[in-house]
């Protein structure tokens, strides 16, 4: 009777286990996760404040003058005030407008250049392989922070210039991946099975090689948000980004001058706010590069 029984539960978990999904089953890894859930729910929150922003909701009025010239943080003034007694606490909140909306449009542009590119050369391979694989290797030969100053001198200075220079300097990474795993895939069974049916080469690589690399989109996305911050300040700062309103990088060139003065709050407030969701995009990245594919745990 026991035997039954214990036959008869590990039939039942077998079941739940067959029937868990690929993403169900990778949501309970996470989950289990302390730093990553926390990494989450940073990213959600830091994306909620740029939405408010964005939406006229939150720092809308962050060129209004609030008190005297570099006032320094207090109960009245929480991160102090600039040169002109603007917030520097609404001067951070829209600068992480600035900051999300860079990750975002920049990963519309580059993701599909690096899953295209990618997908093209992993599944036909010969000529199309090679000559894709020259393309990127040729682009990633030349210095990333030279051909964002190249496209931003080129478009002028703008955050539309801002997410088109990273759009089309930081897909290589994902064509590469993409391509890697496109190779893996294209010649196993289930592949096999669908060329024996008749099914054509955009079926066989949109219907069902590209669903099984998604994760690879998904965790690439994380990490594309963070290269795209750092980059936007980095440009900013060398006057090259963002203009007419303030950014994180805009912030950190202005405090250079005020640091002599001993006005650090500009300064600690934009880097502060960029340290936390850089670290914790680059953790939910980890996070989810191990429940996604939990073979690469560890390594």
């Amino acid at each position: 009777m026991e035997q039954v029984l214990a036959k008869q539960t590990i039939g039942d978990s077998e079941k739940v286990i067959k029937g868990k999904s690929l993403w169900i089953d990778a949501w309970y890894r996470l989950k289990r996760d302390k730093i990553a859930v926390a990494s989450l729910i940073i990213v959600i929150f830091y994306i909620l404040i740029a939405v408010l922003s964005a939406c006229g909701l939150l720092a809308a009025n962050w060129a209004e003058e609030v008190g005297p010239s570099y006032a320094a943080p207090s109960a009245d003034y929480w991160l102090g005030t600039d040169i002109f007694g603007r917030s520097v606490l609404r001067k951070v909140i829209h600068g992480t407008q600035v900051a999300i909306s860079v990750g975002f449009f920049s990963s519309i542009i580059a993701i599909p250049i690096g899953i295209a590119l990618g997908a093209v050369a992993g599944y036909f391979g010969g000529w199309i392989d090679e000559l894709v694989v020259w393309f990127y290797t040729v682009f990633s030969s030349i210095p990333g922070i030279m051909l964002l100053m190249s496209i931003a001198f080129i478009l002028g200075k703008g955050i539309t210039t801002v997410y088109i220079a990273l759009g089309l300097t930081t897909w290589i990474g994902l064509a590469r991946l993409i391509r890697g795993e496109v190779i893996k895939h294209r010649d196993r069974e289930y592949i096999q099975a669908a060329s024996s049916i008749g099914l054509g080469h955009g079926r066989k690589l949109f219907k069902h090689i590209l669903p099984n690399v998604s994760h690879i989109v998904i965790i690439n996305t994380s990490l594309q948000f963070q290269v795209a911050i750092k980059s936007e300040v980095i440009l900013s700062y060398l006057g090259l980004g963002v203009s007419g309103q303030p950014s994180w990088g805009t912030m950190i060139d202005d405090a250079k001058l005020e640091l002599a003065r001993g006005v650090w709050w500009q300064l600690a407030g934009a880097t502060v706010a960029m340290f936390v969701v850089v670290l914790a995009f680059n953790i939910l990245g980890d996070a989810l590069r191990d429940s996604l594919d939990p073979k690469l745990k560890g390594k």
